[in-house]
């Protein structure tokens, strides 16, 4: 969480006395631990949710670009977020605090061939 958002999460921190810190922090743990992105095959299957799941599925032969987005502080951190596109201009999947994304990036195209 630090690593993806330090400024977010210092912000935070500091509100913790305030009582709303620690429902944010919660909230944001909640939601990084709810979302997972991994390859499957040749699949790559990204599963959202903590109760109820949202998963989207795609085939790894028909990406055609996966673009990788690092702020100053997400370099510093080795973070990222990750778009993956299939078609068209909207993202089919998209992820953000990503740890090492650009070995992601090189996975997929390695397994491009």
């Amino acid at each position: 969480m630090f690593k993806s958002h330090p400024l977010g999460f210092v912000l935070t921190v500091l509100l913790v006395p305030v009582a709303i810190g620690i429902v944010i922090l919660l909230w944001w743990f909640l939601i990084c631990k709810s979302t997972k992105l991994e390859v499957i095959g040749n699949d790559i299957v990204l599963t959202k949710g903590l109760l109820s799941k949202d998963t989207t599925e795609v085939d790894i032969a028909r990406i055609r670009s996966v673009n990788v987005y690092q702020s100053f502080f997400n370099r510093m951190f080795g973070v990222g977020d990750i778009k993956i596109y299939t078609a068209g201009d909207d993202p089919e999947i998209e992820v953000s605090g990503v740890p090492n994304p650009n070995e992601f990036r090189l996975l997929v195209k390695q397994i491009q061939g």
